[in-house]
């Protein structure tokens, strides 16, 4: 079984990687680094608290922009239209927490188990199986968090 999802997990990988990929300029270029800015700590001083540094510094990346969130929210569609069932937020969020989640889990199969728990719908409240957990894992990685 763990073949059966390491190599589900290589090919919707490499599926992703080829869908990704537009030819236009900039296309494979990896986001800028937010400039290092000081982050005032919660209750301190003016604003709502931890800065966007303070989300990086905790594993999870920034939202994606521009072309990189129409792909990523036009892939989850393509799996299951549930799992953005018209939240395009919600759907960026859990792909970011599930990002910070697995920056330090290796382990594919716990990965797609976090996925699963992750990512839910009406019809799917305890997720959308392991098959499809899969996709979703590789889409996140591919348009989110590539490097983890």
């Amino acid at each position: 079984m763990r073949t059966h999802q390491a190599a589900l997990l290589s090919a919707a990988a490499a599926l992703l990687a080829l869908a990704g990929c537009t030819g236009g300029p900039g296309a494979d270029a990896e986001p800028t680094p937010a400039a290092s800015t000081p982050t005032t700590p919660a209750g301190t001083g003016p604003g709502p608290g931890p800065g966007p540094g303070a989300t990086q510094a905790s594993g999870i990346p920034p939202e994606p922009t521009g072309e990189k969130r129409v792909i990523y929210l036009a892939t989850l569609g393509g799996i299951d239209p549930e799992i953005v069932n018209g939240q395009d937020d919600q759907a960026i969020s859990r792909g970011r927490d599930q990002c910070g989640a697995m920056k330090d889990e290796k382990d594919p199969t716990k990965r797609v188990a976090q996925v699963e728990q992750r990512f839910t719908g009406p019809n799917h409240p305890s997720g959308f199986g392991p098959t499809k957990s899969a996709l979703i894992l590789a889409t996140v990685q591919a348009n989110i968090c590539p490097t983890y």
